[in-house]
């Protein structure tokens, strides 16, 4: 019998709890459809829909797509904590479903006007910047108290899984069937997602939902971190340069490379996969997180310059490659932090605040550089996504510095990460 529990534990999370298996699936094929989404517009609009404004319009529908998780946050913090996770959840994904069929649908009758698009790109971004938040809240009403940190890690882990395979067939499924098969392919996933959560049994509602102290403003918790705040300041400018390479690369396909959306899913392909081993290898680097990130946007700014300087496929795909492995050293190490420095009580609405902040900068990028993109080549904006990231890694080592002389000991100064361990 003993053996037997023993085996049992041994299996992954997602095959011993069938209810977490299957939200895990459906916030699976959710993310992933989001993701084709957004990479399969952008090449549609660079590729085929575009005219002489295409790198303005694909950076428009970037914003578009952004808008829901930064200026809805409000609205859906309470539509989370006032309603069923479950009918949420299933909710989001039925009206993302609809949405998406509809939209199929109407391609299909005739050709889709680009404020369609724009429409269906914001409408999709919304379901799913209310089902993220959800997930992670209901986690403990799927798992037991001793799963949760493994519930965590695969739910955190999916958004890179789902990234690579939604960026991967976003442009093939373009090229192949245009805006309807992209649009039908991404409701199918969204229905799936929503039938297999509406069957699914929460079989601890209602933990972990007992008395909680009121939370302290957004303010008073950053007050208190200020290390922590210009570390975010950091990476929110760096957030400018990095997550410009979903405008531009389309951007370099069409006009160096001349290539398909083959091309742009190779390299969204080397981006994801470069990402997921970052963040299964950036627990083990040694080093202290802030001397770690420095060298890693520093390596970024070189990695983002490359095509800039040796146009050409195999540049384009190294430099993916390495951006994406650095963005998930980066990730693990200074979650890791944050989650040692940052008190228990005001975790929740740190991270809230972080994902603003990091996220708000993201169409700031896409319009710079998506409106960059119709008045200077393509290989010329990866050269000045490169020399970005450079002020930023010495103003990070810079902070470091100052955090040393500062004193080891400050509750201000980052503590090591201990080889080998992850968040």
């Amino acid at each position: 019998m003993r053996a037997a529990t023993t085996r049992v534990r041994r299996l992954p999370l997602v095959l011993r709890n069938p209810s977490f298996g299957r939200v895990w699936t459906g916030q699976l094929l959710t993310q992933a459809a989001s993701r084709m989404f957004q990479v399969g517009t952008v090449w549609w609009l660079v590729g085929f829909a575009g005219g002489a404004h295409r790198g303005l319009d694909s950076g428009l529908f970037l914003v578009v797509s952004t808008v829901p998780a930064v200026a809805l946050a409000p609205v859906i913090a309470r539509i989370v904590a006032r309603h069923a996770h479950r009918r949420v959840l299933a909710s989001a994904a039925a009206v993302a479903a609809a949405v998406a069929v509809t939209a199929a649908a109407l391609a299909c009758a005739g050709a889709l006007p680009m404020t369609a698009a724009y429409a269906v790109g914001l409408v999709l971004a919304g379901c799913q910047a209310v089902f993220d938040p959800c997930l992670t809240t209901s986690v403990p009403e799927l798992v037991e108290d001793a799963d949760i940190e493994s519930a965590t890690g695969f739910e955190l882990s999916t958004q890179s899984v789902a990234g690579l395979c939604g960026g991967l067939l976003g442009p093939l499924v373009v090229d192949a069937g245009g805006p309807a098969g992209v649009t039908a392919t991404c409701g199918g996933a969204y229905l799936l997602a929503a039938l297999l959560i509406a069957s699914t049994r929460f079989p601890r509602r209602g933990a972990g939902n007992g008395p909680v102290a009121e939370p302290r403003t957004l303010r008073s918790v950053l007050a208190g971190l200020p290390f922590i705040r210009r570390v975010l300041v950091c990476f929110a400018a760096a957030n400018v340069f990095t997550t410009a390479v979903y405008v531009v690369m389309p951007l370099y396909t069409q006009e160096v490379l001349h290539a398909t959306g083959s091309t742009v899913a190779s390299l969204e392909t080397a981006l994801g996969a470069g990402t997921l081993l970052g963040s299964c290898t950036g627990g083990r680097l040694p080093g202290r997180p802030v001397a770690v990130g420095s060298v890693c946007l520093t390596v970024t700014a070189a990695a983002l310059a490359l095509p800039g300087l040796c146009a050409g496929h195999a540049a384009a795909l190294a430099s993916m490659a390495v951006t994406g492995w650095c963005v998930g050293v980066i990730g693990v190490r200074f979650v890791a932090l944050f989650q040692r420095l940052v008190p228990a009580d005001d975790k929740p609405g740190f991270f809230a605040v972080m994902q603003a902040v990091l996220g708000a900068t993201f169409p700031v990028s896409a319009l710079v550089f998506g409106a960059l993109g119709d008045r200077l080549t393509a290989g010329t904006l990866c050269l000045a996504q490169g020399t970005g990231l450079v002020p930023v890694a010495l103003a990070l080592w810079w902070l470091g510095g100052r955090a040393d002389t500062a004193g080891q000991h400050s509750p201000d100064a980052p503590t090591p990460v201990l080889t080998g361990e992850s968040s």
